[in-house]
């Protein structure tokens, strides 16, 4: 069964005869065809027994119409895009119509209501669900995105000076993986130095490096329609035992989650292995955040690893384990890894080491 059958198959146990898909990454695991609309719209229209529609703005028409074997209509900047959808759809009666509620804004949908007058329900879990299984195909490209972060991560690594800032080392980061043919991060690359990194989402700027401090590297890069996340903190200099008391601390915590993690488990009871750690030593409020994500076509997708989440974790998930300690004024660290769940463990797609490194200051 492909994937837009299987959109079909639940149409008819709800007996629905429409579902609008909005978000360009689901319409791209769908279909194959990508493209960013900006402020235009995008949908992709599947009925239960009539033939797909795609619906883009007129400039990327040509692209789709090579992508898909359906039918692909457009809309010009000058034209008012509901109004064509009610001349281009073969039918807007459904009484009850499924769209991705995580995806559609109010405008959207307030638009979208102009075209439709059924009832909208969520599709959002469906997509979940189909996602969150990765094949053997979307591994491989999981792996080949890890690597590229690896070498991304080395790059910076290369690059670390007490005479470089945090953006410094971004750029060469960047510039470095351009010339290897990768287009685009899968984030913005995070390179946080002191007690910078005690944020979790710190922002980089021109702070010099630091010398005898921690240096955190958060990255990721998208290749082949698929992601990757990693983070790295090191050493530069000699840190005092304090701020390597927390980093081994830290590896610990991460090191007992993937040992943890095998089918059949739950995501809740990953986060926990990994919190125990770290409250049993004492610093447990200074973990703020779920301890993972799943990782995809997007770097932040179904599911979260995280306390209260019960979802059963089933072999071809993937996802990352980042746990991190940040305590204002003093360090922070996290260690970062993304792998899929194998029948016995978790495999990861990144192998950057994982011992506190050290770097001349």
């Amino acid at each position: 069964m492909t994937k837009l059958e299987q959109i079909r198959h639940f149409l008819t146990q709800q007996h629905s005869e429409l579902a609008i898909l909005s978000d360009p990454v689901t319409i791209h695991y769908l279909t194959g065809f990508f493209c960013d609309p900006h402020e235009r719209q995008l949908f992709l229209f599947v009925y239960n027994q009539l033939a797909p529609v795609l619906f883009v703005p007129a400039l990327e028409v040509a692209r789709a119409k090579e992508a898909v074997d359906f039918p692909v209509f457009g809309y010009m900047d000058s034209e008012n895009p509901w109004e064509k959808l009610t001349k281009v759809l073969p039918n807007t009666a459904a009484k009850t119509l499924y769209a991705e509620f995580d995806h559609l804004n109010l405008s959207k949908f307030k638009g979208l209501q102009t075209v439709f007058a059924g009832r909208f329900e969520n599709l959002t879990p469906l997509v979940q669900e189909m996602r969150v299984i990765k094949s053997a195909d979307e591994i491989q490209k999981l792996r080949i995105a890890g690597d590229f972060a690896d070498k991304a991560v080395q790059a910076g690594f290369e690059a670390i000076s007490l005479q470089a800032t945090e953006t410094d080392i971004i750029a060469k980061i960047e510039y470095d993986m351009k010339k290897q043919g990768i287009s685009k991060m899968s984030f913005e690359t995070m390179v946080l130095t002191g007690n910078n990194a005690a944020n979790p989402h710190g922002i980089p700027g021109t702070n010099p490096i630091e010398n005898n401090a921690l240096l955190l590297f958060d990255l990721g890069v998208e290749t082949l329609g698929y992601t990757s996340d990693m983070t790295r903190t090191v050493a530069v200099g000699q840190p005092d035992s304090f701020k390597q008391d927390i980093y081994a601390l830290c590896l610990e915590a991460q090191l007992t989650a993937l040992d943890f993690i095998k089918p059949g488990v739950t995501a809740a009871e990953i986060d926990a292995a990994a919190r125990q750690v770290i409250e049993k030593a004492g610093y447990g409020e200074y973990f703020n955040h779920r301890l993972g994500h799943g990782l995809g076509m997007d770097v932040h997708e179904y599911p979260s690893i995280m306390a209260g989440n019960e979802l059963v974790i089933k072999e071809g998930m993937c996802f990352s384990v980042e746990p991190g300690i940040y305590i204002p004024g003093k360090v922070g660290v996290r260690i970062e890894d993304c792998g899929h769940v194998t029948k016995n463990g978790f495999e990861l797609f990144t192998q950057t080491p994982k011992e506190l490194l050290f770097f001349e200051g």
